[in-house]
């Protein structure tokens, strides 16, 4: 094998087909693109969606639903990661900085602490939103549950 005899694979290669060449090339004419419309025309494009006349899909389907700008999200932190991040690493007074700094949320998320699980000592937490048995279990060891504004 050499330089002089190096071609690409069987089929590797398609060639283009050379159209509107005169009559006798038989893709003369029409250049392959059948009679009249649009799709004869030169700089045609179909909309997206388009479905022949058919109503489209994205017509078809309802809308339902809607994104309310006023809503307020919070993360929840559980009792029971409280009190985990409380005995591995003896913290006593919990901020959404703290848990910020643990990887439990990101910096600008509001914090809301739910109820599930038990507290093993006296813990200051300070949040955006209690639930109502977070706040009883937070102060029935001792605790204070503070709102942030």
């Amino acid at each position: 094998m050499n330089l002089s005899n190096l071609k690409p694979a069987e089929g590797s290669i398609k060639h283009s087909k050379r159209v509107g060449r005169g009559a006798g090339s038989g893709k003369g004419g029409t250049s392959t693109r059948g009679n009249k419309g649009a799709k004869s025309r030169s700089g045609y494009h179909q909309k997206v969606g388009f479905e022949g006349g058919q109503m489209p899909l994205y017509r078809r389907v309802p809308k339902f639903g809607f994104k309310n700008i006023n809503r307020i999200e919070y993360v929840g932190v559980n009792i029971d990661t409280i009190n985990a991040l409380a005995e591995a690493k003896n913290i006593t007074d919990f901020t959404p900085e703290v848990l910020h700094q643990n990887g439990l949320l990101s910096s600008k998320d509001r914090v809301k602490i739910l109820g599930r699980g038990e507290l093993g000592k006296a813990v200051n937490v300070t949040a955006h939103v209690f639930s109502a048995a977070a706040k009883a279990a937070i102060e029935a060891k001792g605790g204070t549950a503070t709102v942030v504004e």
